[in-house]
């Protein structure tokens, strides 16, 4: 028996992997990679694969950056953890103030957490509870969007909106708001983007009309909903979205924990918009791909409703054991430092670039293919039955999948969301990389629609 099967059988005998149908490896079991360099990884056999999806978006800067060992090495011969109530340490207060220096303006608090749930529960209770002790006690409901995903926590579930997570789980989620958000490819407002005002917005805008009494907060993904397709929206909507929640003394709760650190093209896919939010969650590429950790950062208002004598009880009463872990704090600080000194988003504005031309040139004309969008480095192919009607596949044909496992055995990684083939590669991805990733993405794509 080789070394790949034996270790597999292992596998499949002790661990259950997320976000899948263990049934299916009885057929297609798990792939053991032993090591990672840049952009690649590479399995026990030493097949390399091209990481297309930076291992669920949060690898910025290569798999095993010899900058990002180095602090990781740095900070374990020092300080590995502390408690972080009542203590601190030089990494959590640096990472505070580089990442407060850098965020919109207004958000000056900052609360650590361990993943992004965590970042979107604490965010949630931190709302809920700024109403109650300002006086605002009938704001006790969340509001969010159809399509909009948040984590897999029960809040964190709440506020999603994709059935294929939440669904089973109903009779245990909290009673939210769900308006109907922005479909830009199906749009049934306006069919031409360029012009695009954000007509779709009234109906989050008549839902809060009617209900704003009782909401204590709006949460969105700014400006792509990844988990339901990489549905990508116009900065148009955030700006309504903020004067709406301003109009009606509503928190706007951003979760930039997989559009964060110039995954959108800026540093924060806010800034496109040019709003603040009233508290933002960040994780994911925080700790380019290295370490769990999330930041929860919020303006001094809501900060403020907390602070008061122990004895009045307005205090955060949430911790996580590993807080401000200094580890990740680390990390964290040196990804920020290659951010500056190796001038990435300059450079991923090239790239960007790169890869939007070559899908639109290599993938569209592929009849299968309704839409290419992208945004910033995300960029993704909507399946379709036809083009004019833009009808979906049937969930049952596993569309995706199949081409998924297709280019995998290609040296690939492209894992799909349902009928939606996406690219989000770390950002040392160079153009001969693209070049392969487009490549192997058009013949996967023309080689399963043959077959069926």
């Amino acid at each position: 028996m080789d070394e790949m099967k034996s270790l597999q059988e292992k596998d499949l005998k002790y661990i259950w992997h997320p976000c899948s149908q263990m049934k299916d490896y009885e057929e297609f079991p798990p792939i053991v990679i032993k090591r990672g360099e840049g952009a690649y990884l590479e399995d026990i056999n030493g097949k390399r694969y091209l990481d297309a999806v930076s291992s669920w978006w949060v690898n910025l800067f290569g798999h095993s950056n010899k900058r990002i060992n180095e602090a990781l090495y740095r900070q374990a011969n020092k300080l590995e953890h502390v408690i972080f109530a009542n203590f601190s340490h030089e990494p959590a207060i640096e990472l505070s103030e580089r990442i407060v220096n850098i965020l919109p303006e207004g958000l000056n608090k900052v609360f650590f957490g361990d993943n992004g749930s965590s970042a979107v529960e604490i965010a949630l209770k931190l709302s809920f509870q700024y109403h109650q002790q300002t006086g605002k006690t009938k704001k006790v409901r969340f509001l969010a969007l159809t399509d909009a995903y948040h984590g897999e926590t029960i809040g964190a579930l709440s506020v999603g909106g994709i059935d294929l997570y939440s669904k089973i789980y109903k009779p245990l989620l909290l009673d939210v708001i769900r308006s109907t958000g922005p479909d830009c490819y199906r749009c049934k407002f306006n069919k031409h983007r360029e012009s695009c005002s954000a007509e779709c917005f009234t109906f989050i805008e008549e839902d809060v009309k009617k209900m704003h009494e009782e909401i204590s907060a709006i949460i969105v993904e700014p400006l792509v909903q990844c988990a339901a397709g990489m549905k990508i929206y116009p900065p148009v909507y955030l700006k309504k979205l903020r004067a709406l929640c301003d109009k009606y003394h509503i928190n706007l709760i951003a979760d930039e924990i997989a559009v964060g650190f110039g995954r959108t093209g800026k540093m924060f896919a806010c800034e496109h918009a040019g709003i603040s939010p009233d508290i933002i969650c960040l994780s994911k590429g925080l700790t380019a791909g290295y370490m769990p950790l999330s930041l929860v950062v919020m303006t001094d208002e809501i900060y403020n409703a907390f602070y008061d004598d122990y004895l009045k009880m307005k205090a955060f009463l949430h911790s996580h054991s590993y807080s401000g872990n200094p580890l990740g704090c680390a990390v964290a600080i040196e990804s920020l430092n290659i951010f500056e000194d190796e001038k990435i988003l300059e450079k991923n504005s090239q790239k960007q670039a790169y890869l939007k031309n070559k899908a639109e040139k290599e993938l569209l004309n592929i009849p299968y293919v309704g839409e290419y969008r992208q945004m910033g480095m995300i960029g993704a192919i909507e399946l379709v039955k036809d083009r004019k009607t833009k009808e979906p596949f049937e969930s049952e044909k596993r569309v995706g999948y199949n081409i998924y496992k297709k280019a995998l055995k290609k040296g690939v990684i492209l894992r799909p969301l349902g009928n939606i083939i996406y690219f989000m590669p770390p950002y040392v991805v160079e153009n001969k990389d693209i070049d392969f990733i487009v490549r192997v993405c058009k013949e996967s794509i023309n080689e399963y629609f043959k077959e069926i």
